[in-house]
């Protein structure tokens, strides 16, 4: 991906095998510091004077539509609703580009990571009930067990630099799974009484994308268009709308339609053309060289996959701009509510032990276990004290945490102290995980 203002992964340019990971690292790590910077913001301007027009400014409500066909949510929900769908729509096109050519495409290359995943999330769940087993603050169980991967790839970045690439690997594909994790928690655990007409509506969309892949079609405009329908349906089923943008994104096709070979073929034939023309007079092509120059456009997008030019296109937007605008709208809990009974509080305490505690014991345990009983292996150049970082890094849990406590609980109190979990769990794990990947560093100086 063209994406060249970010952060460098090292004093050394990438080899060209792993450059398109570097380049989606780089965008990542620039993502996390863009989210950091707005939730500070949210964090300064609710404490301020400003702090109810904040407020207001999220509780507005705003109607899309017109006659009998009119939507209206109040401005905070068309950004958790409706933006993060795209959120979870490239989240998705991550997830099925790792199962299919990526770090989760065999069972030998996923299993520490799958393995880690799953430890980092049922930890976290048990410390959180283990101080919430009761009444209505049990439902904030899910909300320690998110890993954000723009945020702990963006310290991966500030501090790692020189770190095996297969760390990244690692902790990309942990966050990965764990993204798959908040999504079935988010749809099972997390769904209001279901609608049966709005679900069989859904399923009849679903019916449609899926002929729609069949058929080879790779235009985006249909596949958003049923989408939108999606996305709809499924705010009206009781399943949270979110859900409908992952369930998209397995749709969309991941075949190119040509093959190296016969690419190669026929551009050299293209170029042919375009060079035995000569060059025309003035600032225009020739008729033969403007026939090659768009012949040579439509070959270069069917040899790219309509999965890969999404998440390109979009990958930007959602890292730059919805994420931040998700994080600025969330993250404005003022020190009063967030303050009030903090150290007694269970829910602030099993958020933020569940992160900073639970992350990492659940990742390394059962990451220990999977290479222990030969079920995977350790990325090469990757050592135990580099895993013990990410391992922390693992506890940042913020946009999806947030994202998650905003489902959990009704009581205002409950939330803004479920915010402050996630901001300070997050906060300690970004500096444990920053301490044992420098740790890590010292122990490898050819890394550096």
């Amino acid at each position: 991906m063209a994406h060249r203002n970010t952060i460098r992964l090292s004093e050394t340019p990438p080899p060209a095998l792993i450059r398109p990971f570097a380049e989606f690292f780089r965008l990542e790590a620039s993502g996390g510091i863009l989210l950091l910077l707005a939730a500070v913001t949210a964090l300064v301007v609710a404490n301020s004077p400003l702090g109810p027009s904040y407020l207001r400014l999220w509780s507005t409500p705003v109607t899309v539509g017109g006659g009998d066909w009119v939507l209206t949510k109040p401005l905070l929900l068309w950004v958790n609703d409706g933006l993060m769908a795209l959120f979870f729509f490239v989240v998705g096109l991550e997830i099925k580009r790792e199962i299919i050519i990526g770090e989760l495409s065999s069972l030998k290359k996923a299993a520490i990571p799958l393995a880690a995943a799953i430890g980092g999330m049922l930890v976290p769940a048990l410390i959180y009930l283990a101080l919430n087993h009761q009444g209505s603050t049990a439902r904030g169980w899910g909300i320690p067990m998110a890993t954000d991967i723009a945020f702990a790839l963006g310290i991966l970045a500030l501090v790692g630099r020189g770190a095996p690439l297969g760390l990244k690997v690692f902790l990309t594909a942990v966050a990965i799974i764990d993204d798959i994790g908040a999504v079935l928690v988010i749809a099972l655990f997390y769904t209001s009484k279901l609608s049966l007409t709005a679900l069989g509506l859904a399923g009849v969309v679903l019916i449609a994308l899926a002929l729609l892949n069949r058929s080879g079609t790779r235009s985006s405009l249909p596949y958003a268009v049923l989408g939108v329908i999606l996305w709809l349906a499924v705010l009206k089923s009781g399943i949270h709308a979110t859900v409908a943008g992952v369930v998209l994104a397995f749709f969309i096709p991941c075949r190119r339609a040509i093959d190296e070979d016969t690419f190669l073929e026929k551009a050299r034939s293209m170029l042919d053309a375009l060079a035995g023309e000569g060059s025309s007079p003035g600032p225009m092509p020739g008729a033969t060289q403007l026939d090659a120059i768009q012949s040579l456009e439509v070959l270069s997008k069917a040899a790219v996959t309509p999965l890969a030019r999404l998440e390109e296109r979009l990958h930007p937007w959602v890292a730059f701009f919805i994420v931040p605008i998700f994080a600025f709208a969330n993250a404005g809990v003022t020190v009063e509510a967030g303050m009030d009974g903090l150290l007694q509080d269970s829910v602030m305490l099993g958020v933020a032990l569940g992160l900073f505690l639970g992350k990492p014991l659940g990742v390394l345990a059962l990451s220990w276990f999977a290479s222990r009983t030969g079920l995977g292996e350790l990325p090469a150049g990757v050592e135990w004290i580099h895993i013990a970082g990410a391992a922390a890094l693992c506890g940042v849990g913020f946009t999806m945490s947030l994202f998650i406590g905003g489902l959990a609980f009704e009581l205002p109190e409950n939330l803004a102290h479920a915010k402050v979990g996630i901001l300070l769990g997050s906060a300690l794990s970004a500096v444990l995980g920053a301490l044992l990947i420098r740790a890590g560093k010292k122990s490898r100086p050819s890394a550096a």
